[in-house]
This record gives C-alpha cells, sequence and structure tokens, in this order.
C-alpha cells in the first residue's frame, strides 16, 4: 500500500509551495510507492484565507506594509495563532483523523507547533519533519520549536539554531542548500544569441533578469526607471509573476533599453539561460534558482527588508556570489560594477562552485525518516 505523505504549507509568497511542487516532482520521478498532499493549512484546514490577502497583497507589494511588519504584523499574526491555538488544535485533530497520514512534512513557519501537537495527540506514531526553506531561522517561534521533530536545515547556521535549542545530532539532517525544482538541473541546450535575438534582444550585450517572486513588487519599476536614466549599455528581462498590473506599466513606459516583459511562467531556467545575472528581492528560493543557473546576484538588504529574508543577503555576500545594496536606489553603481568583465567572472564562479543538490537529498532523507521512523523516533 503506497505510503501517505503530507506536505503542508500556505500560500503565502510561493516559496512554500515552490518547494512541495519540486518535492513531489522528484518523488513522482523516483516513482517511490508514496500518495503525495500538498495542503494549505490556512486554507484548507483552517478555513480562511485572510493571512494570504495581508501577505501577498500588502506586505510584498507595499513599502509601507514593510514598514510596519516587524513591529505590528508579524507580531499580530503570532498573537492570533496563540489565541486560535485550541480551536485550531481541534480542526487539525479531526484532519488527521480522516486523513491517517504516514508522514508529515512542514514546509511553513508558525504553524508547526499546532501541526506536531495536533499529530502527536491523533497518531503518534506518525513522524513529522519540518524542513526549512530559508537559510535560517527568525527566532522566536518562527521554523524551528522545541519539540521531538525531525528538522532537515539547508545551511550550518540553521544546524546550530537546532543544536542550541536543544536538538540532538540524530534529529538534524543538513542539506547543501535550500531546495529549488529540479528543473533548474535539466540541461537547456539553445543558442543564446538566436534565442535573444527571437525575443527582440541584442544578442551581445550584457543581460538582467529581474523578478521579486510571484506577487512582483513596484520597486521594479523603480528600478527600470533607475537603469534607464543611467548610461549604462545594457538589456532586461522583467518577470512580473502574478502582476498583471505591473507587466502593464513597464510595457507602456517609454524605454531606451531593450526589454522583455513577461508575467507567471514555469519557463524561468530558460529566462535564466538567457541572462547575464539576477535583480531581485534576497528570498531564498528565488536567489538559489539564480546562483544554481549561474547567474550572480543584486539585492538588497535594510530595516525594510522582510525579516526572514536577511539570511539570503549574509548568504550572497558571505560567498562572494552577488552584490548586496543598502536599496535598490543604488542599483546604477551596483549594475555599472557587476557587468565588468573581470567582477562577472569572479561572481559567476562563485556561483557555480555552490553544488546545490537539497532536493534530491530531501527526497533522500524523507524516505530515511519513512524507513526508520520508529527507530529515529526512540533516538
Amino acid at each position: 500500500m503506497n505510503k501517505k505523505v503530507y506536505l503542508m504549507i500556505y500560500d503565502l509568497g510561493a516559496g512554500h509551495r515552490s518547494t512541495a511542487n519540486a518535492l513531489k516532482a522528484v518523488i513522482e520521478k523516483r516513482q517511490l510507492p508514496w500518495q503525495i498532499h500538498i495542503v494549505d493549512a490556512f486554507k484548507e484546514i483552517i478555513g480562511t484565507t485572510t493571512p494570504h490577502y495581508v501577505y501577498n497583497q500588502l506586505i510584498l507589494k507595499n513599502t509601507w506594509a514593510k514598514i510596519i511588519n516587524e513591529p505590528l504584523l508579524s507580531p499580530s499574526f503570532k498573537l492570533q495563532i496563540h489565541l486560535s491555538h485550541f480551536a485550531w488544535l481541534a480542526r487539525f485533530k479531526r484532519y488527521w483523523h480522516q486523513h491517517q497520514p504516514n508522514l508529515v512534512v512542514a514546509l511553513l513557519p508558525y504553524l508547526n507547533k499546532l501541526i506536531y501537537e495536533s499529530l502527536r495527540a491523533v497518531s503518534p506514531g506518525v513522524p513529522f519533519s519540518t524542513l526549512i526553506t530559508d537559510h535560517a531561522d527568525c527566532p522566536p517561534h518562527f521554523w524551528i520549536e522545541r519539540q521531538e521533530q525531525f528538522l532537515i536545515c539547508p545551511t550550518e547556521q540553521a544546524v546550530e539554531q537546532a543544536k542550541n535549542l536543544g536538538y540532538r545530532q540524530e534529529r538534524i539532517f543538513r542539506t547543501s542548500g535550500v531546495v529549488i525544482h529540479p528543473r533548474f538541473y535539466e540541461p537547456i541546450r539553445i543558442d543564446r544569441h538566436i534565442e535573444r535575438q527571437h525575443l527582440g534582444l541584442d544578442p551581445d550585450l550584457p543581460t538582467g533578469l529581474i523578478s521579486f517572486g510571484s506577487q512582483g513588487s513596484k520597486v521594479m519599476l523603480e528600478i527600470a526607471d533607475c537603469l534607464e536614466k543611467s548610461q549604462l549599455n545594457l538589456q532586461l528581462i522583467f518577470i512580473c509573476g502574478r502582476n498583471e498590473e505591473l507587466a502593464t506599466a513597464l510595457r507602456r513606459q517609454k524605454s531606451r533599453l531593450r526589454r522583455v516583459v513577461k508575467t507567471f511562467t514555469s519557463e524561468i531556467p530558460y529566462y535564466m539561460h538567457l541572462s547575464d545575472f539576477f535583480i531581485g528581492k534576497s528570498g531564498s528560493v528565488g536567489v538559489s534558482e539564480a546562483v544554481n543557473m549561474k547567474l550572480p546576484v543584486i539585492t538588497d538588504c535594510n530595516a525594510l527588508s522582510l525579516f526572514q529574508e536577511r539570511p539570503s543577503a549574509m548568504w550572497i555576500a558571505e560567498k562572494e556570489i552577488g552584490i548586496v545594496i543598502r536599496n535598490f536606489g543604488e542599483i546604477n553603481q551596483a549594475v555599472a560594477k557587476l557587468i565588468q568583465p573581470n567582477y562577472l567572472a569572479r561572481y559567476r564562479a562563485n556561483a557555480d562552485a555552490i553544488n546545490n543538490r537539497a532536493v534530491f537529498e530531501a527526497v533522500d532523507i524523507l524516505k530515511q525518516i519513512l524507513e526508520n521512523s520508529q527507530k529515529l523516533l526512540n533516538v
């Protein structure tokens, strides 16, 4: 009988679902005898989409929401989870009673204690694991809770955070990076010059890909405006996600620079292959995708950056795989530096040296947990 594996996510941003889809793709390709269920915990169990609206439509798209995120929105979110704990716990218990999982994997922060407690109450022998999709935890009560679970950590920093909270080595699994979709490992056998020409681009100009995740961001308009006013000779590919309004605004702008504007697409590896560098927010998944495609990264890090994304910016600076600026008002200087042949070659080589096989490693780890759950649970 196939084992029922539940990947718990919520659609706040695209990183959690993209991680689940990545794991599912590898599991299905290996033909493992698992039934994969990707579950939006808020929408499908708790019965609300309010957090989706607040995060996707306010925080990701508006600077004013980022200003109040840490002092107000995030603490309010934690408080709501705390006050609703027993009511939501009952809903999760009912869900586990109905579905009888063999393995539950949390690919989301904040709700891990709730999921763990409900699962233990209903099926204490079922293993529970948290797979961290950011470069590090953001304590307290974000990714790593004090509970008897397995942790899949993408960085040594996350491993040390787990140990500091009392986790034994036997319950910590380390991957070589953040999980990204296996399509980013597939060879792309196309002529970049010809493909650029098909898109109306110059085959020889430095090409930047600008993306701010599935919801896009108005800051992309600011970046476009800054680069238009510069003396730089380059061209740009904008990926706007599901933000049709943003895509329309970019297409209507008068531009001296050649540009391609796309909305949501599954062909990100193709557009990254045509590019020389990446500009975007320091979200762990998007940055890791770019680095896996050997693209140096330009991102910002400041008081308005989402706290869970700051470790990614630190990782970029530490590994010297790009340039971290204070804000995108400095984008012209950063691009001017990056596209110098010596800098571009060095950052590209550093990106190429990072061998992230996390999606394949994570499936191996989940297989190990599932096959040896009773032995591991007693460790």
